[in-house]
């Protein structure tokens, strides 16, 4: 059953306090990405409820957190596509945390396509992630701003009959594919082989899926929005079930941000093991 809902964060600052409150909890985020990397005491509070799951060391060196932020109805954007923006600051501050503390963020091309995303630690103090692009096609060019050069490994996840056009510094990584779609335990086994071990599968919702499905995923943080959308595209795609009691359940938490609501999903019990990862880079 989830527990009850965490109210001490408010756009990623303990709410209830008073300003003096507020900008320490604001000084106590500054260490958090150092301290998840490095060491094993507990973090500060808030952060330690919502990111000490993900300092977790399982059999396989791997922690792998999918996040998805989602309408009330359960919509990532319109029929048309448009999401900007379905979360407000708060989902927005806390996506932000979520990169800065991992050591790579993965999309796949159809969102890479649609949305352009920097894919960097802007909203937070923080240092920025390997970004990754799944691209069995060859299809994101040159000028995509994730490819942006800023001292950052930047890494394209491909078939190996794809001839990528692009600049030496990127890393092309070519893995078996079937029908141009590459398998999520084959991605995240040449990541750790690379020494990135935290990762995080950011969008969109179909690659989200296909990790969930798959059984890839540690925890998967859903951030709902106050709003609902109706018709629209859905936050997961998942095979079909015949009866609810298949449906997927796992323990998980609640916490507020400011006016949206975090559910934090634990899926290290049906996480599959990858294989054994080397030392952060």
């Amino acid at each position: 059953m989830p527990s009850a809902p965490n109210r001490g964060i408010h756009d990623g600052i303990a709410s209830g306090t008073d300003r003096n409150g507020e900008a320490q909890a604001v000084d106590s985020w500054l260490g958090v990405p150092e301290l998840v990397r490095t060491k094993k005491v507990p973090l500060p509070p808030p952060w330690d409820a919502l990111f000490g799951p993900l300092r977790g060391s399982p059999a396989d060196g791997l922690v792998v957190v999918g996040q998805i932020g989602q309408s009330l109805d359960g919509r990532v954007a319109t029929n048309s596509g448009h999401s900007h923006y379905i979360n407000g600051p708060a989902g927005l501050a806390h996506l932000h945390r979520l990169r800065a503390i991992v050591d790579a963020v993965v999309v796949g091309v159809g969102t890479a396509l649609a949305d352009d995303p920097q894919l960097t630690v802007r909203r937070v103090a923080g240092p920025n992630p390997a970004r990754v692009v799944i691209d069995p096609g060859a299809r994101l060019p040159a000028g995509a701003k994730m490819f942006a050069r800023d001292g950052v490994r930047r890494l394209v996840m491909t078939a190996h009959d794809a001839k990528p056009q692009l600049p030496a510094e990127i890393e092309i990584v070519r893995l078996p594919s079937l029908q141009r779609r590459i398998a999520p335990e084959a991605i995240l086994s040449a990541l750790a082989e690379r020494g990135l071990r935290r990762i995080l599968i950011e969008g969109g919702a179909e690659t989200v899926s296909r990790f969930l499905a798959a059984g890839c995923l540690d925890r998967l943080h859903v951030v709902v929005a106050p709003i609902i959308i109706g018709t629209g595209r859905p936050s997961f795609n998942l095979p079909p079930i015949e009866r609810v009691h298949e449906a997927l359940r796992a323990p998980m938490k609640i916490h507020q941000l400011d006016d949206e609501v975090l559910f934090d999903c634990d899926l290290s019990a049906q996480r599959r093991a990858i294989g054994a990862a080397k030392t952060s880079m």
